[in-house]
């Protein structure tokens, strides 16, 4: 079972993801903050981490720069999941290493969903 690290401080959203990836077939583990996150990431060691940008206490390009340059999370594959739509963001997050950039706005779950199995090699 692959694993999931689902960081988003939204409660409502992030129940709804928790819900669709467990239904879907996935071990996930949720936390609200960057972190909470960062330490979760160490101890849980998931296959894939579902990344918030804006989070309380550590935002989540800090998360991802800090994950990319710990070698315990060197190659966990990043997806961030945000609701800033800017090509300065995007290539921000590119910059620090992430495998995917989702704007909340853009997508629907399904997609995200797709963007996870491709990510882990679960294609059909």
């Amino acid at each position: 079972m692959k694993k999931i690290l689902l960081v988003e401080d939204d409660d409502a959203l992030a129940n709804v993801y928790l819900l669709r990836l467990q239904a879907e077939g996935f071990a996930v583990r949720r936390e609200a903050n960057g972190e909470e996150a960062l330490a979760a990431a160490r101890e849980y060691q998931p296959d894939l981490i579902l990344l918030d940008a804006m989070m309380p206490k550590i935002s989540g390009f800090d998360v991802l720069d800090i994950l990319r340059n710990t070698p315990e999370t060197t190659s966990v594959k990043i997806i961030m999941l945000t609701a800033l739509s800017q090509d300065s963001d995007k290539e921000r997050a590119q910059g620090l290493g992430v495998d995917d950039y989702l704007v909340k706005s853009q997508v629907v779950i399904s997609d995200v969903v797709d963007r996870i199995k491709h990510h882990l090699g679960m294609d059909l």
